[in-house]
C-alpha cells in the first residue's frame, strides 16, 4: 500500500531577537499549512531569534518555552515538524533540530558543521551524531544549513534508512545556486526526498533570497518560492522513491570495499 502525505516548508523574514514576534509568525504558519492538509512542515534554521549573537545566550534561556508552545501547536494540529532552536546546555550553546511528532518531542540533533566564515564556531559548540529519526510520516534525517556541504553525512542519513531529508537554513546571497544545484544532488545521489526551509528578507548584512523547495527522490521541483514570505505544500509520495530505488540500484551498487562506509 503506497505511503502519501502533504509536506510543508515555511519560509519568513526572522526579526533578530524578537523571540514573541517570531514565535508568533511561525506558530501562525504551522496552523496554516495543517489547515491546508500538510502532515510535516519544516521551519527555518534558530527560527525564533536568528543568529544574534549578542542576545545569543539569553535568547537560548527562553528556548524551552518557545518549544513548549511549538509542542502544543504541533499537538493540536496533528503535525511533525522540524525547525532549529539555539539550545544553552553545560555551558555551551548548540544549533538544534528538534523533531516533534504531534506535540512529543521524538528526536534532537546538534548541528554538526559550524560555518567559520561567518564565526560560528566562536559561539556555538558543534553537534557530535547525525540523527534518523522514525516518525508518524516516515523516516526523518536532520540536517542544518552549512551541512548542506558535506556530502557523506547525507549518504550516512540515508544508509540508515531515511526517507526523507528535513533541512532547516539561513543561507544567505550570492550563494543562492550552490543552495539550488547541492539540495538537489541531495536528493538525487540519495533517493530521498528533500524538505528544505530556508529564511527570507534582510537581517544587518546580510540578505535571505529564500528559495525554500520540496524536491522529489528524482530532483524534481515540487515545489520552490520566490524571495516572499509564504508556505509550500507538496505532495511526497514513497512509491516513486520505491520505483527509483529499484530501476537504480546505488546502495546496492556502492563499492563499501573501496572507499569505506559512511
Amino acid at each position: 500500500m503506497s505511503r502519501k502525505f502533504n509536506a510543508a516548508v515555511l519560509q519568513f523574514n526572522i526579526n533578530p531577537g524578537a523571540l514573541e514576534i517570531n514565535l508568533a509568525k511561525g506558530l501562525s504558519a504551522l496552523k496554516r499549512v495543517a489547515s491546508k492538509g500538510a502532515q510535516l512542515a519544516v521551519l527555518p534554521e534558530m527560527w525564533s531569534c536568528a543568529y544574534d549573537y549578542r542576545r545569543l545566550a539569553k535568547c537560548a534561556a527562553q528556548s524551552p518555552w518557545i518549544l513548549e508552545e511549538w509542542q502544543r501547536t504541533c499537538h493540536e494540529t496533528g503535525l511533525v515538524s522540524v525547525g532549529s532552536l539555539p539550545e544553552a546546555d553545560a555551558g555551551q550553546i548548540y544549533n538544534t533540530a528538534y523533531v516533534i511528532d504531534r506535540g512529543e518531542i521524538v528526536g534532537a540533533y546538534r548541528k554538526l558543521h559550524l560555518f567559520s566564515m561567518m564565526k560560528e564556531d566562536r559561539f556555538l559548540a558543534a553537534g557530535a551524531s547525525a540523527l534518523v529519526v522514525e516518525t508518524s510520516v516516515g523516516r526523518l534525517g536532520i540536517a542544518i544549513c552549512y551541512d548542506l556541504r558535506f556530502g557523506e553525512l547525507f549518504r550516512k542519513l540515508a544508509m540508515a534508512g531515511a526517507e526523507i531529508i528535513c533541512l532547516p537554513a539561513e543561507w544567505p546571497k550570492p550563494r543562492q545556486e550552490h543552495w539550488n544545484i547541492l539540495l538537489r544532488a541531495r536528493a538525487i545521489e540519495n533517493q530521498l526526498f528533500v524538505a528544505a526551509a530556508n529564511c527570507c528578507g534582510v537581517q544587518g548584512p546580510l540578505d535571505f533570497f529564500g528559495q525554500s523547495q520540496l524536491i522529489s527522490p528524482l530532483g524534481n521541483l515540487l515545489a520552490t518560492s520566490g524571495a516572499e514570505e509564504t508556505e509550500l505544500i507538496a505532495e511526497f509520495d514513497f512509491a516513486e522513491m520505491e520505483r527509483y530505488r529499484r530501476q537504480i540500484d546505488v546502495f546496492g551498487d556502492r563499492r563499501a570495499d573501496i572507499y569505506g562506509t559512511p
